[in-house]
């Protein structure tokens, strides 16, 4: 049975939400009324900084209800009348937000502040979800997380241990060829953005843990739960006086019971995996480094915490291996099956496209005399490559990048910005900036084939879909290894059309669902056509 897809999982924590309802909207009325006439009462605090432009803003709101459904959207908007650079309040917040809209500016933080912005805001979530937020996605800058990213970019995600994991992206995504060539040969139509995500899941399941660990209620949907929660709105992170709502309305409890169960998953896996790491060392005695290589992420951790192979005297706890494993699942999850999603909606969109990216797939899978897509035929498909780019520049997964934090007072394109200020990067509105993208809106994959732009967001900052600095996604290469393969799988396999409710392309729904990943609204429905045999 397929994992719970994120909207019913949505729509079960939406109901369970409306309990008590009656109860903390009256509560949070009255103080919110006491609160609010308590901060007409202050003097507004002066001062003599240059602060970058700001919207103009409620009493005690400040500038949130402006973030709209779509923030990515509606500060876009914002930043065409106030700039690329600019200032909000949300809520009650102790410290201002910076909104960055520019491929420039990003550049100079990058370039000449990197340090000052590696910091990170924590929230009640981050707090709650992510092990007192000690892993390297949220936590705060430091010694600690600069250990515990030296073992993701060494020991858990580097281009060694990601191309072991290949026969577990083959298998899986032959698992799911097997699925639509039965929906092909009985017609149906298929929702493809429920497969890809049950893909995706199961993919970093097994290279995380092993296995799937119980799909339905298991690890894979209270992960997906987390990641719903780490953007839910919590009424205490802006209104601190107001944080008791939270508690009222059932929020906190969901957030603890949640990690509760997660962590009891963590506990049950990283146990059975030590008992069978001790029988394997007595039957086979120490691996050797070829062995090694195909060990799961939780192995790999456990050697690390056993052996203490981190800058000498480090000591990975147990909560820090759970809070590393906890980021595998949080970026390495939706981020990839949104992205599957939106290059299949696009390329629908755009036959021309899907017909040159398909002749290109068929074409190489046919020269290497194969009968499937392998891994080590997709450095040979350029024009595929071309196609994830331009659905990154268009759809890139964080559309706003979790926020940084600064850790000084600076100055940044001649602008005063104090100590503490939340930071948000639009890179959604960058990669659609029509001063650096010709045609900025229309999806375009040819504009790479000539184009030495990569996913480098240290080199390029038109085009930041992984971030950039110290705060750059760790798992870029995991990510786009997942997508490119299951992608050219799709394309190699099947041809593709739209349902018989659906007249034409332009019909298909473009809506986004914002969250931590900003996905489809309306999951994609194609009729998979069987291109080629099923192997036996």
């Amino acid at each position: 049975m397929m994992a719970l897809s994120k909207h019913s999982i949505y729509n079960q924590i939406q109901q369970t939400s409306l309990s008590n309802t009656y109860l903390w909207l009256l509560f949070f009325t009255i103080s919110f009324l006491f609160v609010f006439l308590f901060n007409l009462t202050k003097k507004p605090t002066k001062t003599n900084m240059n602060l970058p432009p700001s919207p103009p803003k409620l009493p005690f709101i400040g500038n949130l209800l402006q973030l709209g459904t779509l923030p990515h959207r509606s500060l876009r908007t914002l930043s065409q009348t106030y700039g690329d650079i600019m200032m909000l309040q949300l809520g009650q917040r102790a410290h201002p937000t910076l909104v960055v809209s520019s491929a420039q500016i990003s550049k100079e933080i990058a370039k000449n502040h990197d340090l000052v912005f590696s910091n990170r805001p924590q929230n009640t979530a981050t707090k709650i979800l992510l092990y007192g937020a000690t892993d390297v996605g949220f936590g705060l800058y430091g010694d600690d997380w600069r250990k515990k990213r030296k073992i993701i970019v060494l020991q858990l995600l580097s281009t060694r241990r990601v191309q072991s994991f290949r026969s577990i992206r083959e298998e899986e995504v032959m698992e799911t060829v097997k699925e639509l060539v039965e929906a092909s040969l009985k017609g149906k139509t298929v929702n493809l953005g429920k497969m890809v995500v049950s893909t995706a899941n199961n993919i970093v399941c097994k290279c995380a843990l092993g296995g799937t660990y119980g799909k339905e209620g298991g690890i894979q949907d209270l992960a997906r739960r987390v990641m719903i929660y780490l953007t839910a709105f919590t009424v205490g992170d802006y209104f601190p006086a107001l944080g008791w709502v939270d508690v009222v309305s059932g929020k906190i409890g969901r957030y603890r019971e949640t990690f509760r169960k997660l962590d009891c998953l963590f506990d049950k896996v990283i146990e059975e995996h030590k008992m069978m790491m001790a029988k394997k060392k007595e039957e086979e005695g120490d691996y050797d480094d070829d062995k090694k290589k195909k060990k799961d992420l939780v192995d790999v951790l456990l050697e690390i915490q056993q052996d203490g192979m981190v800058d000498g005297d480090y000591e990975l706890s147990n909560n820090d291996l759970k809070a590393l494993l906890m980021d595998m699942f949080v970026g390495g999850t939706d981020t990839t099956s949104a992205t599957i999603e939106w290059a299949m909606t696009r390329l629908v969109k755009n036959p021309e496209s899907m017909k040159k990216v398909q002749q290109e797939v068929r074409s190489v899978v046919g020269r290497n005399n194969s009968s499937k897509v392998e891994e080590n035929h997709i450095n040979q498909m350029h024009y595929l490559k071309c196609v994830v780019k331009e659905t990154l520049r268009l759809h890139p997964p964080c559309t706003v990048l979790p926020p940084r934090e600064t850790m000084a007072s600076l100055k940044l394109n001649g602008y005063d910005i104090p100590d503490k200020t939340m930071v948000l990067t639009n890179v959604w509105a960058i990669q659609r900036d029509p001063k650096l993208w010709e045609k900025a809106e229309e999806f375009m994959p040819e504009r790479f084939e000539k184009s030495e732009i990569d996913f480098n967001g240290d080199q390029w900052f038109e085009f930041l879909p992984f971030g950039y600095g110290r705060r750059g996604c760790p798992g870029m290469f995991f990510g786009v290894a997942t997508v490119e393969y299951v992608l050219a799988t799709l394309l190699y396999w099947f041809d593709w059309k739209l349902p018989e409710d659906v007249s034409s392309v332009d019909d298909i729904d473009m809506g986004e669902e914002y969250g931590l990943v900003v996905s489809k609204k309306v999951p994609l429905h194609l009729k998979p056509i069987a291109h080629v045999k099923v192997l036996n």
